[in-house]
């Protein structure tokens, strides 16, 4: 493989996303302002919020009513019983709890806090801003495949796309970007069979590819206020492939800390 470079564009003058809007025009425009046209290979990488945004899973946390399972969790860990609500209906189950923390796993299969259930960089149409919160796309897959398809229409190129999440770790401190959807993208890239440097063959590597690009991304699209939730990805060392994000979710079967 060629030494190559990665290149990634943090898309500018985006604005606020609301339902309904269309999030392919929006980053060919995106595009035009960067002065960059687009290329076979190149990937299309997008913060999950302005997907979930797009797709209306705002929640107006006033029309909630807490189950008593809900409630009894707030006592518990003295979270609003209301967003413990939404998280158990995104929740398939309970992994760990601790004061004012919910670790689950996700309806979608990733283990996560909260349930991707949101209130950072939120605003509904009415009310208080602390009055909403966001959930995660309902099949982000499905929300990538989308987006590619309208990307490979309206550039005439094959690209792809990831949508990415910030999650913790087991193991260590901080969040990290994730992918949590994907369409057109290599996600899990496996290595077994290649030879080393010194030609040993290679018997177990497979590669998180879709999470390490995630994590860079992240690094550029920023947490709080910057507003880039979107990047351009350009030197890809990989062909594209069609690619899920359930090649990346461990097996319970396999998952030796659960």
């Amino acid at each position: 493989m060629q030494a190559k470079q990665l290149i990634f564009t943090a898309l500018p003058e985006l604005p606020l996303i609301h339902p309904g809007d269309d999030l392919v025009q929006l980053i060919v425009d995106g595009m035009d302002r960067a002065e960059l046209t687009a290329e076979e290979g190149d990937v299309f990488i997008l913060a999950q919020k302005i997907v979930s945004k797009s797709e209306g899973r705002l929640v107006y946390l006033p029309e909630i009513e807490p189950s008593a399972e809900a409630l009894e969790l707030a006592e518990k860990i003295g979270k609003d019983p209301r967003i413990l609500e939404i998280i158990l209906g995104e929740s398939s189950s309970i992994l760990r709890l601790r004061e004012g923390l919910i670790v689950v796993e996700h309806r979608l299969g990733f283990v996560c806090a909260n349930a991707g259930v949101d209130r950072s960089n939120v605003r509904g149409e009415y009310g208080e801003d602390d009055d909403w919160v966001l959930l995660l796309p309902e099949d982000p897959d499905r929300s990538a495949h989308l987006l590619r398809d309208g990307l490979v229409r309206e550039t005439g190129k094959q690209v792809a796309v990831l949508i990415i999440d910030s999650h913790g770790r087991a193991w260590r401190m901080g969040t990290a970007g994730v992918c949590i959807g994907a369409a057109g993208f290599p996600v899990l890239l496996d290595l077994r069979g290649e030879p080393d440097l010194f030609d040993v063959i290679l018997k177990s590597t497979e590669v998180g590819l879709a999470d390490e690009i995630a994590s860079g991304a992240s690094v550029l699209m920023g947490q709080a206020n910057e507003g880039r939730p979107v990047i351009h990805l350009r030197g890809l060392p990989y062909p594209l492939r069609e690619g899920s994000v359930r090649e990346i979710v461990r097996s319970k079967e396999d998952d030796l800390f659960r």
